[in-house]
């Protein structure tokens, strides 16, 4: 089937990486290697057919959890995609932006990212979101405690406290909201990831491991999307 309709946000719970090691008997930091090539897959996908935007969940505030070596090795593959793709990048026109708390990241790990960063910020093609360090109710609390510093320093009225005061704080406010979210790996949960932004978003959830997520598999969560009616709270007849 054709696609003609793509969503001009398009977000992604990048899952499975520990499990496809698991599967091929690799230490999990492997796993994670492998799933860069999808992104690589993903991303180029999304420049050939100019989807605008692209946030992927990288590294929850979870994720700090994790046994102390898998965190090194993300954070050292981090680094190592940022170094190896900025050329590429640079030359699809694709603008890098994150999201997420960036104050428990090492040195060299912040400062590799915001070089990349301002070294792309003038591109204007597809917007390449790394939620970093995220974790949505952290956002949430964080945006409460703006908007409440705001009244209390006399800047900012409760009653003009709308949903587009909400936004404007959010860590996404110069991002649409999510239209297509994608989950692999087989889980069916959102695990703290855009919890506002994807209020109205359609969801899509795959079996397959992320390691293992093709441009094929991101064409079927697509048709899969263009298939659905997205009402927004209204019914059929009022589309027409």
């Amino acid at each position: 089937m054709e696609i003609t309709k793509y969503p001009e946000h398009l977000a992604i719970i990048m899952d499975g990486n520990g499990r496809w090691a698991k599967k091929q008997g690799l230490l999990r930091a492997l796993g994670h290697e492998k799933g860069a090539q999808s992104v690589r897959q993903v991303l180029e996908y999304c420049v050939e057919h100019h989807i605008p935007y692209l946030t992927l969940y990288a590294f929850s505030t979870e994720n700090w959890n994790r046994p102390a070596l898998e965190v090194k090795a993300l954070m050292e593959l981090l680094v190592k995609f940022l170094r190896k793709e900025a050329d590429e990048l640079d030359k699809n026109n694709v603008r890098l932006n994150m999201i997420g708390n960036l104050e428990r990241f090492p040195e060299k790990v912040k400062n590799t990212l915001v070089g990349v960063i301002d070294r792309l910020k003038h591109n204007t093609g597809t917007t390449l979101t790394l939620a970093l360090s995220y974790g949505a109710r952290e956002e949430l609390l964080t945006t409460i405690k703006r908007i409440a510093q705001q009244v209390e320093q006399q800047q900012l009225k409760v009653d003009a406290i709308n949903e587009d005061i909400i936004q404007q704080h959010l860590y996404t406010y110069d991002l649409p909201n999510v239209d297509l979210l994608i989950r692999t790996s087989g889980e069916y949960r959102i695990s703290n990831f855009l919890l506002w932004q994807i209020a109205y978003a359609e969801l899509y959830f795959t079996d397959v491991l992320w390691p293992d997520f093709t441009k094929k598999h991101l064409e079927e969560a697509l048709i899969s999307y263009q298939n659905r009616e997205r009402r927004f709270g209204k019914i059929s007849e009022q589309l027409k």
